[in-house]
Order: structure tokens, then C-alpha cells, then sequence
């Protein structure tokens, strides 16, 4: 059996942390930054960033098409700016995302960057007992709808933060810059089940 090979697109932001977790997982992880390094992949990790910086960039090297393609058949992972394009819609931005969940979002709802922080929330990832995960919020969005095939896997004071939708899966927050692996885990079983 072919062994897994996860991108993580790397036009912006810190994909270097995605790749480094991906591997103390033991998983062949590359930079992404073709249509030929995209097509070579099993999957693909969007990271956090900056979503409009990120999403020109993105039709700058003229990814958009073979993307979209992708990501009808691949799972796709966004963290951050990440979630934000692969939302419906952007409250109060004219950005069109990928519309891949069936959420609604607003960009750095929990304030800016000095207002960061860190918190445990609640995983509830099947397979596993809940427990309190280590998560970092940088400039998050905050998810303000979420569809009926929208699944929450964790909460912040009752507010969306882990997502899946099929074979795609949503966080607020930045699971790659801490020490758990557990959502990385979660998304290659995903990757392995699809």
C-alpha cells in the first residue's frame, strides 16, 4: 500500500508547523505550491495566515481550478485563515471562499493580534474520551452559522471551533504551533477512511 502523502499549501503563513506535525506523525508531508506538487497528494492542509493574502496567491500561480477539483474527491484541512476560505460566506467581506463547509464566518472576530490567546477546549473527536485540548487563538474567525451536515468536535464557551463536514474538517484556532497531535491524528484517519 502506497504510504500517505499530505500537502500543506505553502504560500503564506505557518505551513513549516503543519509539515512538522504531520511527520512527528510519521506521514510523508510536502510544501504545496504547484498543481503538479497538489496532484501528488493525498490530502491537503490550508493554514492560517492571511485569507485574502493567502486566496491571492492562490489565483496569482493559478492553483484555483485544480484545487476545487481537489477537493471534490481529497480531504482538505483549514486552520485559521484556512477555515475562512473554505467557508459559505465572509460577514462583511466580499471575497468569494471555496464554499467546501457549510459555515458562515467572520474574520478576526476575537480580536487582533494582541488579543491573542491560549485556552483548553473540550475535544470530542470519535474513538477517543473528551478531553481538554491546548488551543491556541491568533486573530481567530468565529464561526456564526454552521448547515445541518456541519458536525461540531469542540466548543469554545459554546461557540464553534472544530468542524467537519464530510471529507472536510474546520479549526479556529491553530492546532499545528502546539504539542498535540491529536487533530493531525484525527485528519489522517479521516484521509485513510475516505
Amino acid at each position: 500500500m502506497k504510504p500517505l502523502t499530505v500537502g500543506v499549501l505553502a504560500l503564506q503563513g505557518a505551513f513549516s508547523k503543519h509539515i512538522a506535525m504531520l511527520r512527528s506523525l510519521e506521514v510523508q508531508a510536502v510544501e504545496v505550491r504547484t498543481a503538479e506538487e497538489l496532484a501528488a497528494c493525498d490530502a491537503l492542509i490550508i493554514p492560517g495566515g492571511e485569507s485574502t493574502t493567502i486566496m491571492k496567491q492562490i489565483h496569482f500561480i493559478d492553483l484555483l481550478e485544480t484545487f476545487v477539483l481537489f477537493a471534490k474527491q481529497k480531504p482538505v484541512f483549514g486552520t485559521c485563515a484556512g477555515l475562512i476560505l473554505m467557508s459559505r460566506e465572509i460577514i462583511g467581506d466580499p471575497m468569494k471562499p471555496f464554499n467546501l463547509l457549510d459555515i458562515d464566518v467572520e474574520r478576526n472576530a476575537f480580536g487582533r493580534q494582541i488579543e491573542s490567546f491560549h485556552t483548553n477546549i473540550l475535544l470530542q473527536l470519535p474513538h477517543i474520551r473528551p478531553y481538554p485540548f491546548p488551543a491556541l487563538f491568533i486573530r481567530a474567525p468565529r464561526i456564526l452559522r454552521t448547515g445541518a451536515q456541519v458536525k461540531v468536535l469542540a466548543h469554545l464557551e459554546n461557540e464553534p471551533v472544530l468542524i467537519r463536514q464530510g471529507h472536510f474538517l474546520g479549526a479556529t484556532f491553530h492546532p499545528e504551533l502546539g504539542t498535540d497531535s491529536a487533530i493531525h491524528a484525527y485528519f489522517l484517519k479521516m484521509i485513510k477512511d475516505t
